[in-house]
C-alpha cells in the first residue's frame, strides 16, 4: 500500500512582479510516495527546479496547497516552517554552500547546533565517516574536491534524519566520473534510510536511476511514469 509523504494540490505560482512577472507552477497536482526516488526532468525555464524548491518549503505557493507527512507547510509562519524543514528536509545543492572559513565538521554540525541537537559534534563526525571522509573532518572546503565538498553537504543534509532528502543537479558540478559516485551515494544512503529522494536533473541517466520520473514543461506536469504504460522518455534539451 502507498503511504503519500508529499502532496501538492492546485499548486500555482508567480516569480517577479508586473511586466517581468512568470508564472512558473500551474494548478499543479502532485502525489510522493514514502521511500520513493523521483526524478524531476525537464527543459530549462520549464519550472522544474521551482517545483522543487516548493516541496523543500523553500518557496512559497501563491495559491494551492502542500502537504509534508501530513503537516500543511502552506499555512505555517516562516519560523515554524524553518523548524519544520530543518527536522524534516535535507536539501543538497548543485553548488554546495558550504561555509569557507568552517571545517568538513563544523559545516555539518552548526546547522544541528542550532536546531539544538544535543551531541551535534558526534553526529556530525558519525555522517561525515559514513559517506568517507572520516579523515577530513578538519578540511576547510578550499581543501576538499568538487566531489568530497558534495560529500559533506551530504552528510548536512542527513545528520537530521530526515524523511525526504531534496537534491536539485546534485551532480551538476562534478565531473562524470564523480557524479556517479555521488549519484551512487544518494541511491545508497536512501535505500539505507528508507527516505524519500526527490532531485532534479538533466542527467537523464540519472533520472533513469529514479523508480518514477517525473517531466515539466511550462510550469505543468507533462509526464509522469507512474500513470505510464510505457516508458517515460526523458531525454532534455540542452
Amino acid at each position: 500500500m502507498r503511504n503519500t509523504i508529499i502532496e501538492l494540490k492546485s499548486a500555482d505560482l508567480t516569480l517577479g512582479n508586473a511586466a517581468a512577472s512568470v508564472h512558473v507552477l500551474k494548478s499543479i497536482d502532485l502525489a510522493i510516495d514514502e521511500s520513493e526516488a523521483v526524478g524531476i526532468v525537464g527543459p530549462s525555464g520549464s519550472g522544474k527546479s521551482t517545483l522543487l524548491m516548493v516541496l523543500a518549503g523553500l518557496e512559497r505557493l501563491d495559491s494551492g496547497q502542500i502537504f509534508l507527512r501530513g503537516t500543511p507547510l502552506h499555512e505555517l509562519n516562516e519560523d515554524r516552517l524553518a523548524d519544520f524543514r530543518g527536522k524534516n528536509i535535507g536539501i543538497v545543492f548543485q553548488s554546495f554552500h558550504l561555509i569557507a572559513n568552517m571545517t568538513a565538521l563544523e559545516n555539518v554540525a552548526v546547522p544541528l547546533e542550532l536546531a539544538n541537537v544535543r551531541n551535534a559534534f558526534d553526529i556530525a563526525r558519525t555522517e561525515l565517516q559514513a559517506v568517507g571522509l572520516g579523515e577530513r573532518l578538519n578540511h576547510y572546503p578550499g581543501q576538499l574536491s568538487g566531489g568530497e565538498q558534495q560529500r559533506v553537504a551530504i552528510a548536512r543534509a542527513l545528520a537530521p534524519s530526515p524523511a525526504v532528502l531534496i537534491a536539485d543537479e546534485p551532480t551538476g558540478n562534478l565531473d562524470t566520473e564523480t557524479g556517479r559516485q555521488i549519484a551512487d551515494l544518494l541511491f545508497a544512503k536512501q535505500k539505507e534510510r528508507g527516505m524519500t529522494l526527490v532531485l532534479v536533473t538533466h542527467d537523464t541517466s540519472l533520472a533513469a536511476r529514479c523508480s518514477r520520473q517525473i517531466r515539466v514543461a511550462s510550469g505543468q506536469i507533462a509526464g509522469d511514469s507512474r500513470h505510464e504504460s510505457k516508458p517515460l522518455t526523458i531525454s532534455v534539451p540542452a
